[in-house]
């Protein structure tokens, strides 16, 4: 019997613990797509405003999001949300849970948005390979090893 390698200190579950949860997601598609200020993401998301207001400040805290004062003329200072290089890591993560839902669950007139690269127009699409440049088709195709943060022993 083939046991896949599990971790004590999964990747998966802390990244989890911080972004696997629904309103998140939607703060962070919102972010990607540009939107930067409190009312907005609540109007966009619907979001109720404590939610909102934790799951703006755990994404500060975690340093995938980081404000930036700004004012509105005779209005008093508040803070936009902008995305961090550890938060726009996390595109990638975004767009694979786009195209499952595109794939399996849109509608009968088919998804909702559809993403092109804005030099070419040709639309986005994503591939696994590896270091070789060998394409990856799915997880039959791929070997758990230990890794150094493991605590296990490689040798």
């Amino acid at each position: 019997m083939n046991v896949p390698l599990r971790a004590n200190n999964c990747s998966i579950e802390r990244t989890l613990d911080i972004v696997g949860e629904k309103w998140t997601f939607l703060v962070l598609r919102e972010a990607f797509a540009g939107v930067r200020r409190f009312a907005d993401m609540q109007a966009i998301t619907g979001a109720p405003r404590q939610v909102l207001s934790a799951r703006l400040t755990r994404l500060v805290d975690e340093g995938l999001l980081r404000k930036v004062p700004y004012r509105e003329p005779g209005q008093r200072q508040r803070d936009e949300y902008r995305l961090t290089d550890k938060g726009r890591d996390l595109y990638p993560l975004l767009i694979a849970l786009m195209h499952w839902g595109d794939r399996y669950l849109a509608g009968e007139d088919g998804p909702p948005v559809l993403l092109t690269h804005r030099d070419c127009g040709a639309p986005v699409e994503q591939y696994f390979r590896c270091a070789e440049g060998h394409e990856v088709g799915g997880p039959r195709e791929v070997t758990a090893l230990p890794g150094p943060g493991s605590g296990l022993s490689t040798a």
